[in-house]
């Protein structure tokens, strides 16, 4: 769902979808989904960029295509994050395809200020997703589990850690089946629709 679609955010008022998450965490997001999409939503994951660059980490990176108009974003964001969580950074240099670090990728992942503004972002966004998950399923049990074990405590979920552990047992079975984002290409325009 793109952060700007404006929708009822499960308690009648109306604003951008991402307000919700702000406004209520992931129970009010699952609440704004179901009540806009018809759908029933029971469960939910969420990870902060700490705990996403951590779980990178652990798998061995992930190969990103890197296009020259992403090198100094990712470089000023990998830059800002870095000295805020006190972590080293490797900068980029190189276009092309790539192993992404933990860091790399997911300040990948917050580019914005390239043509495509925030649907790309978005589709980085997923494109590191799938990158995860291919090598998730590359990874054995063990290495899945002890990944689990040791970002859990980055985790806000309504899972506990035997369930993630269990779904993680089937991660080779797992496929995406559309990427495209909501509303798809062909039903979004884009402008201000003025005062809430």
């Amino acid at each position: 769902i793109y952060r700007d679609s404006f929708l009822n955010l499960g308690n009648d008022t109306y604003n951008k979808c991402n307000a919700a998450y702000a406004k209520g965490g992931p129970k009010q997001a699952m609440n704004m989904l179901n009540q806009n999409l018809d759908l029933n939503i029971t469960d939910f994951v969420t990870i902060g960029f700490e705990g996403l660059a951590d779980t990178i980490d652990s798998l061995g990176g992930v190969e990103i295509e890197v296009k020259s108009d992403e090198i100094t974003h990712l470089n000023n964001y990998q830059k800002c994050i870095a000295e805020d969580v006190e972590r080293t950074y490797t900068p980029l240099s190189n276009t092309g395809t790539q192993v992404l670090d933990g860091l790399q990728a997911t300040r990948y992942c917050r580019i914005r200020y390239t043509a495509g503004d925030d649907f790309k972002r978005a589709e980085r966004q997923r494109t590191v997703l799938k990158a995860v998950m291919e090598k998730a399923k590359g990874a054995s049990v063990s290495q899945l589990t002890s990944i689990a074990n040791s970002v859990f405590d980055e985790v806000y979920t309504s899972f506990d850690i035997s369930e993630i552990v269990s779904l993680l047992g089937d991660v080779s079975s797992y496929s995406i089946v559309a990427d495209d984002g909501f509303p798809q290409e062909d039903k979004r325009w884009v402008g201000s629709v003025g005062s809430k």
